[in-house]
Order: C-alpha cells, then sequence, then structure tokens
C-alpha cells in the first residue's frame, strides 16, 4: 500500500517568495515543475497555533475512527458541536480535511495517512 503524505512547512516570507520567483522563472522557460502540495506557515509559532492538540485530535480521530458526521466527530471527541464544527472549517480551509455529503450528514474525511513537517533552518 502506497502511504499518502501531505506536507506541512514551515518558511519565512523571503523563502516562500523566492520558491515562488524560482517556479515562475521554471515555467516561463518551458520546463517541467513538480507539483508540490502542502501547507506553509511562516513561523514556528504560527504552526502552534493553527494545529492545536484538540485540532491533532480531530484529525487522529477522523482518520482511525471515520464518524459519519460532524456530530458524531463531536461526541467522540467528547466536545462541543460548535466548538467542533468551527475547527473542522479551519482545517478544511487549509486543506487538511475534506468534507463529504452523505445522507443529509457531512462528513469529515482525511484522503493521507502521515502529516510531514519540514522546518527550513
Amino acid at each position: 500500500m502506497r502511504v499518502k503524505k501531505i506536507r506541512i512547512g514551515i518558511k519565512d516570507i523571503k523563502t516562500a517568495l523566492d520558491d515562488f520567483v524560482r517556479t515562475g522563472e521554471a515555467i516561463e522557460k518551458g520546463e517541467k515543475v513538480k507539483k508540490e502540495t502542502g501547507v506553509y506557515f511562516t513561523t514556528f509559532t504560527a504552526f502552534r497555533k493553527v494545529m492545536t492538540p484538540k485540532r491533532l485530535e480531530l484529525l487522529h480521530i477522523i482518520k482511525t475512527k471515520k464518524p459519519s458526521s460532524l456530530n458524531e466527530l463531536a461526541r467522540m471527541a467528547k466536545r462541543d458541536v460548535k466548538n467542533v464544527v468551527d475547527d473542522v472549517k479551519y482545517l478544511e480551509r487549509i486543506g487538511l480535511i475534506e468534507k463529504k455529503a452523505e445522507n443529509k450528514k457531512i462528513a469529515p474525511i482525511i484522503r493521507y495517512d502521515k502529516i510531514a513537517l519540514e522546518i527550513a533552518v
């Protein structure tokens, strides 16, 4: 079985912009550019504000227990539904969760097996 990974990285703004410029220049020259998907933060502090222990717990529950709805996810996490919905919306916005509508319920899903954290030094 092939493991699917999502990349989370920490890059300062200058490094991110330099990568963007290099990619643009390669495209202009007609070179093939490897598609890289992931979520990047400018500082480790920003990363920690987003990837809280409660949000990491939600990711784990979604991956391992596959709840059929957001209400079920909240019950499994023993958290208030509103707070879980807010966290799921945010995690979806940054690309870590997808939602699937089924039988008038919205189920959160994760299509990767691992998160790879990269920190530039």
